[in-house]
């Protein structure tokens, strides 16, 4: 089970519904044993998916059918690019490819990802989003 909490003067107290509905499940006067950890930033998180669904939205046609018109595809292909990625042997070709690290919460800490966020930025500017300027694209970031 796993939950968020806030640290206050009276305790730790659940974050979110969810989290308030999994507590309820514990039993009162029970003992649980529980490791702490600092939970990265959600909005952040948000901010790297809005980044990249941005990014996603100034691509041209060809662009989005090479990635066969999936956002997921484009994701991975530029953390890859931005050097977010762990080697693995494909059988099947006989050579060893590039597979994209997780960026799950459990995976990476805030300092971690807030490094690849601008990688990940310098990657789109350089490659695909090379003929928008930085301050229109940053104009509609702020829509998503």
């Amino acid at each position: 089970m796993k939950m968020l909490l806030k640290n206050t003067v009276s305790g730790l107290v659940p974050m979110y519904d969810d989290d308030y509905e999994e507590k309820r499940k514990l039993k009162i006067g029970d003992i649980y044993m529980c490791e702490v950890k600092k939970e990265r930033n959600i909005d952040f998180h948000r901010k790297y998916f809005a980044l990249i669904n941005c990014a996603w939205a100034f691509l041209n046609e060809r662009q989005t059918e090479f990635f066969k018109e999936s956002i997921e595809g484009f994701r991975k292909t530029i953390e890859v690019a931005a050097g977010h990625y762990e080697p693995v042997y494909d059988l099947t070709r006989g050579e060893w490819l590039h597979a994209p690290k997780s960026i799950a919460f459990s995976k990476m800490d805030e300092h971690a990802f807030r490094d690849l966020y601008e990688r990940v930025k310098d990657v789109l500017f350089n490659t695909a989003l090379k003929s928008v300027s930085y301050d229109d694209f940053m104009n509609q970031l702020i829509n998503f």
